[in-house]
């Protein structure tokens, strides 16, 4: 089995990063992929799917995209990610206030999916009135579904379907969870490279260790009933990247000063702390950050 697995969620759906319309895919391009990286359950339900002259059906790819992220939610709910995202934002939010910057202060989820994070600092995350908080995906059918969840709570916060790094008024802050770990080489340079318009991130990802798919694969066997979501979840887990990666691809796109946070010291951290932080600056904000960090300061790691 290769070390590098593929995501059946990065197959199924493919979007013009322009026009952000969907492109066809073809079943059995995807069921050879997966068979020739000796995948062959993930090709069995691949081979499942609806599909037309061979193009996958659009719709219930989607659909099954939207059970396995309102799965997944339950992961972010029971980790406590939107709390563990709000202690490095209220930090970074003073820094950017201390620094002059003219609101309103835009903080841009990037591939938000059904915006758990987004929906939960409107709700609970005290950032200030002069915050925004954005929420993008491509993917409409998780978009119209995050923006009913917002309305039926009257959130202040957009849901909207754009690229995070094309909009008309770029965000300031940029976060993500479970994003980093869908990139390899150019296309995560290309990702960190698209918030050099920013002034901050704090992209979360699953902790690179070597318990990580073991505690993956026990979690998702425990909570998880949707296949695509249990399939990918753990698979997620092996394709985390070593932190120096990150660093290293951050630094080199941005310029940024960068660290990670919660990065773990050894396999009890890695127990303890089953996500941490690509967390950079433009270099006139990290002193600032660093201040207002309080007792997280001691979790950053080396910068870069």
């Amino acid at each position: 089995m290769p070390s590098d697995l593929l995501e059946i969620s990065d197959l199924i759906v493919d979007y013009d990063v322009a026009t952000l319309q969907p492109r066809p895919v073809s079943r059995e391009a995807v069921v050879a992929r997966l068979m020739a990286n000796g995948q062959r359950s993930a090709a069995r339900f691949v081979q499942r799917l609806p599909s037309s002259n061979d193009t996958l059906d659009f719709e219930a790819c989607s659909l099954a995209l939207l059970r396995s992220h309102i799965e997944l939610q339950r992961l972010s709910e029971e980790f406590l990610q939107a709390d563990r995202i709000r202690c490095v934002l209220l930090p970074l939010l003073q820094a950017l206030r201390d620094s002059g910057v003219k609101p309103p202060l835009r903080i841009v989820d990037v591939g938000c999916g059904l915006g758990y994070a987004v929906r939960s600092l409107a709700a609970h995350g005290r950032l200030g009135r002069d915050v925004e908080i954005i929420g993008c995906d491509m993917n409409v059918t998780l978009i119209e579904n995050a923006r009913r969840l917002a309305e039926e709570e009257s959130l202040s916060c957009e849901l909207r379907v754009a690229n995070a790094f094309q909009l008309e008024q770029p965000g300031h802050i940029f976060i993500s969870t479970g994003v980093l770990h869908h990139f390899r080489g150019n296309d995560l340079s290309a990702f960190f490279a698209g918030q050099r318009q920013g002034h901050a991130f704090v992209h979360y990802d699953i902790q690179h260790s070597v318990l990580s798919p073991w505690g993956s694969w026990m979690f998702h066997q425990a909570r998880m009933r949707e296949p695509l979501a249990r399939h990918d979840g753990v698979v997620s887990a092996r394709r985390a990247h070593p932190t120096q990666t990150l660093l290293s691809a951050a630094r080199a796109a941005t310029g940024f000063t960068c660290a990670s946070l919660d990065g773990a010291r050894n396999l009890l951290g890695a127990m303890l702390r089953p996500m941490t932080a690509t967390v950079g600056t433009r270099a006139d904000l990290w002193e600032p950050l660093q201040r207002h960090l309080g007792p997280l300061r001691a979790r950053l790691g080396p910068t870069s």
